[in-house]
């Protein structure tokens, strides 16, 4: 026992990279032949925690064998342990003694492998790390003693949250489910979507100290190989303590480019994740998290949503011509507004010219200033009704919007113009599916208020200009993000601003996927009178 002290103690007084050098060597350290020294390590190796269970019975009909049982309170089914293990191990139960003529440990571990354990999952283990990293995943361990070799059976039992509907991506028609924190529920949410053998499935471990499980999903045949080996390249390459949330895995493997654009595709639906994988991506999910991570994602992913896809063509192609318009809105609603009013005035009609002077009459800022004024405003509204409580989040983000408003233009602070341009714009970078590029056109707002400010209509075109050549310029995991716009491909317009029907839409998209084009056969016709019923 004070040997034991005596090298914690001492490992505390080594370097930091000696340390980890030191807990490598134990991670890897074999199994004992003597049981007793094997619940000291583990409980010295987990400083003696007190949700670590440690239950040592005697197996056996004949000569009798000590073993011991090992789980995490908390993060185990109790209740299957009790009756799948210790129950079928009792010498007291007649159906479960062990053959009498078997007196070797190692053939007594194999016995209870191979006739009493009632369980399906049950692994190998003969070294601490993969011992510790099971039982603090909820498996419960099995060892014996006079045996080098134990049992890992899987019985995680933890409580997580049920399947509900999506927060973030509410839709009028289609599935409601959505993702949970369980990443094998995750996993089995899409399996029930895609019912193929090709559907493939990876799992790693990542994160020196929290061991995430990062799991890698495609459809073999249809999913490009090089991308999905790019995928466990980025992967296979991180190295860090912690994995938390699938935030983490997005910055460490997406293009090191300084791009404020998201270059991959998250969703918590299982429904679009599946539609995702049959276009020939790769999804990566991350245990702890709802958010599923898509590779490559290009830039037209974040204008669409699942609905388009469950109503009728023309409906969502008037819906998705609603959402371009409203990204322009709102990312040069404010900065049109400077450079007309500041530059332009020629191009108002008269009677609005003369309204907005007679507007702006008492206000002492320039138009440049009250737009910065209002946006900084109604962001400060905007994250402060996010993180406050839901039940006072509403109302006080509608009353605080109407109050500022209405008084600071009757404080002849902010012109009402001012404030319509401001809300119009606001509004509109809510109609986007994708949070993360709704956050990209507000962060993209202000540089533009300043090129309007500075140089007029002049300014924003080269603002434009400048970052349209900017998105021609990326890529995700070598797919070009502007896509089939950039380079443009006729044929695979019919899946960006317009929604062909469905049965027009006979292949996938070429620059993702070449192993298989086709998804559906043309033998489409028209109804008619006498085959549709009448």
């Amino acid at each position: 026992m004070g040997f034991f002290n005596n090298q914690s103690k001492n490992d505390m007084e080594l370097p930091a990279s000696k340390r980890i050098d030191s807990n490598k060597a134990a991670q890897e350290k074999r199994l004992n032949l003597s049981l007793d020294d094997n619940i000291q390590y583990v409980k010295n190796m987990l400083g003696h925690s007190s949700d670590i269970v440690i239950r040592e019975i005697q197996i056996g009909a004949g000569e009798k064998f000590k073993a011991g049982i090992f789980y995490t309170d908390g993060l185990t089914d109790l209740q299957s342990v009790q009756k799948f293990i210790i129950e079928s191990l009792m010498p007291s139960i007649p159906n479960t003694e062990l053959n009498p003529n078997v007196s070797s440990p190692d053939k007594i571990l194999q016995v209870v492998k191979d006739q009493i354990l009632t369980v399906g999952a049950i692994k190998d283990v003969s070294e601490f790390g993969s011992l510790t990293t099971a039982l603090l995943s909820g498996d419960v361990i099995l060892l014996l003693d006079g045996c080098t070799q134990g049992f890992i059976i899987g019985m995680r039992g933890w409580k997580d949250r049920a399947v509900t509907e999506s927060t973030t991506e509410t839709v009028i028609r289609g599935p409601k489910e959505g993702f949970t924190e369980c990443i094998r529920t995750n996993t089995a949410l899409i399996r029930r979507k895609i019912k193929d053998s090709n559907l493939w499935l990876t799992t790693k471990s990542i994160g020196r100290v929290t061991k995430t499980d990062v799991s890698i999903m495609y459809i073999k045949g249809i999913a490009n190989d090089k991308i999905v080996e790019e995928v466990h390249r980025r992967l296979d390459r991180i190295d860090i303590d912690s994995i938390l949330e699938s935030g983490y895995i997005e910055e460490l493997i997406q293009e090191k480019t300084y791009t404020p654009f998201p270059t991959l595709y998250h969703s918590e639906r299982p429904d679009v994740i599946a539609a995702e994988l049959l276009e020939g991506k790769v999804a990566i999910l991350v245990d702890g998290t709802p958010i599923v991570l898509v590779v490559p994602a290009l830039f037209i992913s974040f204008i669409q949503a699942a609905e388009d896809y469950y109503t009728r063509a023309d409906i969502s192609t008037l819906i998705r011509m609603l959402r371009f318009l409203c990204i322009f809105i709102s990312l040069l609603g404010p900065s049109l507004y400077i450079a007309i009013t500041t530059f332009h005035q020629e191009m108002l009609p008269t009677q609005l010219l003369i309204g907005l002077a007679a507007q702006r009459e008492g206000v002492p800022f320039t138009a440049f200033i009250e737009a910065v004024m209002m946006e900084v405003t109604f962001e400060i509204l905007r994250e402060a009704g996010l993180r406050m409580p839901k039940a006072i989040a509403q109302a006080v983000s509608i009353v605080g919007t109407l109050v500022i408003g209405t008084a600071a233009v009757e404080a002849g602070i902010i012109s009402a113009a001012m404030v319509i341009v401001v809300a119009l714009t606001g509004i509109a970078s809510f109609v986007l599916p994708a949070f993360d590029m709704s956050m990209t056109f507000r962060m993209l707002r202000f540089p533009l208020m300043i090129l309007a400010a500075s140089f007029g209509l002049f300014g924003i075109i080269v603002g434009i200009f400048a970052l349209v050549l900017h998105l021609c310029s990326l890529r995700s995991f070598g797919v070009p993000y502007l896509s089939p716009f950039a380079p443009f491909n006729l044929e695979e317009q019919k899946d960006t601003i317009f929604r062909f029907p469905r049965w027009a839409m006979l292949t996938r998209p070429r620059l993702i996927n070449k192993n298989n084009i086709v998804r559906e056969q043309s033998n489409h016709s028209e109804p008619t009178r006498d085959n549709a019923g009448g």
